[in-house]
Order: structure tokens, then sequence, then C-alpha cells
């Protein structure tokens, strides 16, 4: 599905499915939503619409959705916890919901208080999972001997490599075409909501992703996909999974082995080297330092794995 391409019918009437293929039009066009937030957003909306619709007896409009009540949505909200869904996605679908209102206010059709008043649910706090550098080398040096052909050893090689050595979201590098393929010093990168990031390129990045380029039996230096599927189509991110599946299992390495636990590697091992916050953000292509500042409850936590190691009380 393109993005900004509705397929999925709302539950509700006439003058709500209109005031929603408004805000997709808007999400599309302003937001610029990748198609899986896309798809994501108009199912979270979709589900919405369809337990309010049972739950009030009939397909809401938009008068009926202004008159909701704070405990209307909290019994959105529990029922989505009676059927086992994360606090995440819990959570990401009152974020959605929460932006349809906005749209309703901002554009004149319907106004609602009672869901600033619902509050989101707790999330407990995650840290990164990164890979140690020598499992992050390990899985890149380990990559050509694990694949079925000697050219998709050397992609998945340069893909991790890149991933390790650039800090980027398996999506952004899947997304590069080959004339992105990078051949001096740095590489533009689109990341979320279409915003572009300069990186810094290894000379070790560019080597692996030239020594794949040399021997993939597919494309002829224009400007298709960079990185390629076993047919020459543009590869996609649960085949370069799976292939990680496979090394770590061979490597024996923990379930965190992933591309994005590459992306996290980059960044921790960064901060660990001296790396300052405000660097590391611009190169995560991080919209707030919040989500950079993760990355130090990871170093945090490493030192005090240390300390409790080490010190004679703690080994008491």
């Amino acid at each position: 599905m393109a993005r900004g391409e509705a397929s999925r019918v709302f539950q509700a009437a006439d003058d709500v499915v209109r005031a929603a293929r408004g805000w997709q039009a808007w999400l599309a066009a302003e937001r610029r939503c990748s198609p899986h937030t896309f798809a994501a957003y108009e199912r979270d909306l979709a589900a919405f619409l369809a337990f309010m619709t049972e739950h009030l007896g009939q397909a809401p409009d938009l008068a009926a959705l202004a008159a909701l009540r704070a405990a209307d949505f909290r019994s959105w909200l529990a029922s989505r916890a009676q059927t086992g869904l994360a606090r995440s996605s819990t959570a990401r679908a009152l974020a959605v919901v929460r932006s349809f209102f906005r749209h309703l206010d901002r554009s004149g059709k319907a106004s609602n208080g009672a869901i600033g008043t619902v509050r989101t649910p707790k999330l407990p706090a995650t840290v990164p999972r990164p890979v140690t550098q020598d499992d992050a080398l390990a899985l890149i040096d380990a990559a050509p001997s694990h694949a079925r052909a000697d050219w998709i050893g050397k992609r998945d090689a340069a893909l991790f490599t890149l991933l390790y050595g650039c800090g980027l979201r398996i999506a952004e590098a899947l997304s590069l075409n080959r004339t992105d393929a990078p051949t001096g010093d740095s590489l533009v990168v689109t990341g979320k909501g279409r915003k572009q990031r300069m990186v810094p390129v290894l000379p070790q990045v560019s080597a692996a992703i030239a020594d794949y380029l040399a021997a993939c039996p597919f494309g002829d230096g224009g400007n298709g996909p960079l990185f390629v599927g076993a047919r020459g189509e543009r590869l996609q991110a649960g085949v370069a999974q799976r292939a990680m599946r496979v090394l770590r299992g061979a490597l024996g390495l923990p379930e965190n082995a992933t591309p994005h636990a590459l992306r996290h590697s980059f960044a921790t091992h960064l901060l660990e080297g001296g790396g300052d916050l405000r660097t590391i953000q611009e190169l995560l292509g991080h919209a707030s330092l919040s989500t950079t500042q993760r990355y130090t409850k990871v170093d945090a936590a490493k030192i005090l794995s240390a300390f409790a190691k080490a010190h004679p009380r703690a080994r008491g």
C-alpha cells in the first residue's frame, strides 16, 4: 500500500468517515508518514471506531464523538487491556486517536475536551540492548560464510557493516538506491518524517559496499535499490532479520542480536568512546535528545555491573 492510500473500512457515520479520510490526507501530505506508520494509524483508528460502534450501540457520527466522556475512552482502553494488547501498543493507539480528535478540532468539525484528561498507559522504562563490540564484528565477519550465495554473503556483510558503522535504521538502509552508495566520507540518509541527515562513512563501510556491488549480479549502475534480494528486487527487512537469526544461532549469540541492535551498538560504543550526546543525537536522527539519553542508562548499567563484580563488599 502506498503512503496515503486509504484501504480500511471505518465503522462510523459518513461524516466521521469523511473526516477520517481528511485526517489521513493530512498525515500523508504534512506528516509524510511512511507506509508502515500510515497503515498502523489507520488500523488503530478503525479499531477505536469499531469499539465505539459496539459501545454506543450505533455507528458514531461527529456529534457522538464530541459527546464522548472520559469514561468512554477509558472503557476502550480497558477493552484493549482485557484482550492482552501490550501497553506500548495501547499508548500508540491513544496517541493516534488524540491526533484524530485534534484534527477534528482544528478543522472545526468536532471538539472533545474529555480525551485530554485520559492518561496514557504507563510504560516500563526500556533500555536499548546493544551487542558487544566483539559480537558486532563477529556477526559481520561471519555473514559471508553463512549465505547461500557468495554475493548474498557480501550483501549481508555490507548491510550489517553499514548499520553498525553509521547507526542507520534498517528501513533507512534498505531505502537507499545505488546512486546513494557512499563514494566519499559521508552519506545522506532520509529518516523518519522524510528528514535528511548526513552521517560520516568509515572506509570499512565504503569498502564492504563496493565489494558487495562488484559481486552483485543485478543492476547496471542505475538508480535501482542498493540492497537487493535473491531475485533482484529491493531487499525486505524480514530477509535481513532472518539472515541475522541464522548468524546469531551459528555464533551462539543472544536473541537481542538483531539488525536494529547494531544501531544501538553504534550509539552505545560511541558514548563509551567519549562521544557527546548532541553529536550522537544528530548521527542517529533523533528528534528529541531525551531519546538519545536512553543510551546513558546503558553505559550506567555497565558501570554498576562492573562495580558489583569488583567491589569487595559487593562480592561478599
